[in-house]
């Protein structure tokens, strides 16, 4: 019996290299998270009586503020693209 390799029919991505460097979007994104993660660890250290109230409410704002600029951003990076794909060539 002669088992022939199965080829696909479309063609294999390519895997990124492990020392690529991270893009500057998803750079963004992860400091995004990390903020909101703050925040969270800010509040549930408040919640067991190992923080400050006052620290809970600043990192909850910083990331409040955070999150309202990246959606602010996607929001127009949206408009922006629309814009162009409304065009008439």
């Amino acid at each position: 019996m002669t088992v022939k390799p199965l080829v696909p029919d479309i063609a294999v991505a390519a895997q990124r290299p492990h020392d690529a460097k991270p893009s500057l979007f998803a750079r963004a994104l992860d400091a995004i998270g990390e903020t909101l993660q703050s925040a969270q660890t800010a509040e549930d250290r408040f919640a067991t009586h190992a923080g400050s109230l006052q620290g809970a409410v600043i990192a909850r704002a910083r990331a409040d503020v955070a999150l309202s600029i990246a959606t602010a951003a996607a929001q127009r990076s949206a408009q922006a693209l629309q814009s162009i794909l409304n065009m008439q060539v």
